[in-house]
């Protein structure tokens, strides 16, 4: 027998505020059309004053735990991916514990941008295959509208803020790729690309700084890495497109999310798509993705997902799951 980390629950928060498109034609020198044909991004959530990442995060997880008919003390281990933690430390994830009540077990922080949740779930996976927690909270969550240059026009409409959460639970599997649960991790990083994609704040400046990215650049790789990730982690079971249910992809832009459809051979109809309605959430695009995608009727028990991300670092990524 294999032990396999397995989806028991699954949930998410977003902000109470809605921007649609039309906002920011007051500011900048934009409009809805050309956000739409750009990103295929129709509107967003932020922050309300006050309301900080660890709070999403919590929300998300409660959902999650829900969902899963267990409580914070059924959790051995919370595993956060996130690029704006509320403070430098501690970690948003213990202040997220704290919030649940947890108690025992323990929690950290995973930053790896775009790509963190992928990140946080191969974590997690480890964390359960070596039978140090039996229970993992995995959370994406992220404010990005903290660290947006309301100015720069190519990436303030881009982004959103948001949570969701997965508990993965150990169960015992026959260890092929009928099991349920995550059936392979593949990650890869190349910090010779770090000036494409960065927030020009941080212990070096002083500062919080502001999100920069050099968008056709970051395009150029996203397609092409975010394929050859995700045939690695099928070929490591044996699998290939044509037995994929559904690709539950980070949510940047809806062009990036259909040439990497494209090289898979893997329609759009067979691809969870969010982007519209909340945006690039980074780190939290993947579990809101896969949270909406349960909530809406598409993604069902036993179902083949594969799940891909690429972010700054540059640091990219691919889990393949049975749910």
């Amino acid at each position: 027998m294999t032990q396999r980390a397995v989806v028991r629950g699954v949930g998410h928060y977003l902000p109470e505020r809605v921007v649609p498109n039309a906002e920011f034609e007051r500011t900048i020198e934009t409009s809805d059309e050309w956000i739409r044909s750009r990103s295929g991004i129709e509107r967003r959530h932020f922050a309300a004053e006050g309301e900080t990442t660890s709070d999403l995060a919590a929300r998300a997880a409660k959902a999650a735990l829900a969902d899963a008919g267990l409580s914070a003390d059924d959790i051995d281990a919370i595993v956060l991916a996130t690029s704006t933690a509320d403070l430098t430390f501690p970690s948003a994830a213990t202040m997220v514990q704290a919030a649940l009540g947890m108690t025992r077990g323990f929690a950290f922080d995973v930053q790896a941008v775009c790509a963190g949740f992928v990140y946080a779930l191969s974590n997690a996976n480890a964390l359960i295959l070596s039978g140090q927690a039996k229970r993992v909270l995995v959370i994406g969550a992220e404010t990005f509208s903290r660290i947006m240059d309301w100015e720069d026009r190519t990436t303030s409409v881009l982004f959103g803020d948001g949570a969701g959460a997965l508990v993965l639970e150990a169960t015992e599997g026959s260890g092929d790729s009928n099991d349920r649960g995550i059936l392979s991790t593949d990650l890869h990083s190349d910090g010779r690309f770090r000036d494409i994609l960065y927030v020009d704040g941080g212990t070096s400046t002083g500062s919080t700084g502001y999100l920069r990215m050099q968008g056709k650049e970051v395009f150029r790789h996203a397609v092409e890495k975010l394929a050859e990730t995700a045939h690695t982690a099928l070929d490591k079971i044996g699998l290939t497109g044509d037995d994929v249910d559904w690709i539950v992809p980070h949510q940047a832009n809806i062009r990036i999310i259909q040439g990497t459809a494209k090289r898979m051979s893997v329609p759009m109809e067979r691809v969870v798509v969010t982007v519209q309605d909340h945006g690039n959430t980074s780190a939290a695009s993947i579990p809101l993705a896969l949270s909406v995608g349960k909530a809406r009727g598409q993604i069902k028990e036993g179902d083949l997902l594969v799940t891909e991300a690429i972010g700054g670092g540059l640091a990219w990524g691919s889990v393949v799951i049975r749910w």
